[in-house]
């Protein structure tokens, strides 16, 4: 009877060491998992922008007087040569001969401005021959498959970039022709009053270089005005250019010719276009937590079709992503699956329902994605958001979702 009951308490205390071995067990880490890919890769800035028209012109006042109330308003469409105000020269004032010094210097101000506008057509004039040339070569040596099809796509839009350009210079000949019609139309004037031959009730009209829409009225209302005043700007809004500010040290990475895609510009749909210029200066901006930065302008082109993006106007917002670099066939791991282990980069692969460290190296990153040049296969587990929980030879379980 004793020898029973000594072997019951036995039992019960095996039971009893089994059941709390069993409860202090150590527990797998539950863990995310995602799978090493391989597909098409893009390396991007993102970065908020705005749209603004490519070409604007401020029609300032050519001389000193009473302007009448300008009835137009932004938005209105003008045309080359249309009258924006009428300006009624007010009497001479007491320094003739300062008066007259600065109006001659404004001519001579204005015709040098026209002279510089010339030879710049002619610079673009000239690279627009070299672009058509270069694109005709290619063409031949594209027929004979010498080059690819992505050189194609350079020269054309090469030559197309550079059609813009002689547009943009054309109009700013154009202007500084009025410029300097008006500067010298502001002198005569002067030398009429000043000489006592100046009509009774004569008025200045002010017109239009250019034709196109107003963009922004600068003095509407009734006002005496002196020489050079802003009085309204002028643009044509189907000229739309994308200009997008970004961290010095991301504007390094970015080419002209590169693709940018617009999203949440107030449609579903993305637009596209491509970088014309990284500008050479940067400057200083305070970012929302206080802190300088310094920033660099990227003037994009359109090339999406403008029936997608004709409600667009100057000065919109938009949300850009510049593609930097693009691959194809590339091996992708997460980069929430990454993490740092002293100078390189390491994940945790799990095999047999552990988890082993591994060292891998990167050929490039992107905000999701980065490529992975050594260390992983094609199919293999990656663990994504590694914990403290988790270390080399650690037992793991997957997370069901």
């Amino acid at each position: 009877m004793k020898t029973s009951k000594r072997i019951l308490l036995i039992l019960l205390a095996a039971l009893l060491l089994g059941v709390l071995a069993w409860a202090f067990r150590p527990q797998p880490a539950l863990v995310e998992l995602a799978e090493v890919t391989q597909g098409s890769f893009e390396q991007a800035i993102e970065e908020d922008g705005k749209t603004r028209v490519r070409e604007r012109y401020v029609v300032s006042a050519p001389l000193a007087g009473k302007m009448q109330r300008i009835t137009l308003k932004a938005g209105d469409a003008v045309k080359e040569g249309d009258t924006v105000a009428v300006i009624a020269p007010s009497a001479p004032g007491l320094l003739d001969a300062r008066t007259e010094r600065e109006l001659s210097e404004r001519v001579g101000s204005a015709e040098a401005a026209q002279q510089r506008t010339a030879a710049k057509v002619a610079k673009a004039r000239a690279a627009l021959d070299k672009s058509a040339a270069d694109l005709a070569r290619t063409h031949k040596l594209a027929r004979q498959n010498f080059i690819s099809a992505s050189a194609l796509e350079q020269a054309e839009l090469a030559l197309k970039l550079d059609q813009r350009e002689l547009e943009a210079t054309k109009f700013d000949e154009l202007a500084a022709q009025h410029e300097a019609a008006a500067a010298r139309a502001a002198l005569y004037r002067l030398r009429q009053e000043t000489s006592g031959t100046k009509p009774a009730g004569q008025q200045w009209e002010v017109r239009t270089p250019v034709a196109g829409k107003v963009l922004k009225m600068l003095q509407e209302s009734e006002s005496v005005v002196s020489v050079g005043t802003p009085l309204l700007e002028i643009g044509q809004p189907t000229e739309l250019e994308g200009v997008v500010d970004v961290l010095s040290s991301d504007a390094v990475q970015i080419l002209p010719g590169a693709k940018v895609r617009f999203e949440r510009w107030g449609r579903s749909e993305l637009l596209e276009g491509v970088v014309r210029r990284v500008e050479p200066a940067a400057f200083t901006k305070i970012s929302a937590l206080g802190v300088e930065e310094q920033r660099v302008n990227v003037i994009i082109d359109l090339t999406s079709p403008p029936e997608r993006w004709q409600t667009l106007g100057d000065g919109y917002k938009v949300d850009a992503r510049i593609i930097t670099a693009s691959l194809e066939n590339a091996l992708k791991v997460p980069v929430s699956a990454l993490f740092r282990s002293g100078d390189q980069w390491a994940v945790f692969v799990v095999g047999n329902g552990r988890a082993t460290k591994r060292i891998v190296t990167l050929s490039r990153r992107g905000a999701t994605d980065a490529v992975v040049q050594e260390g992983l296969k094609l199919g293999e587990k990656v663990i994504v958001h590694p914990g403290d929980s988790v270390s080399d030879g650690k037992k793991v379980r997957e997370l069901q979702k």
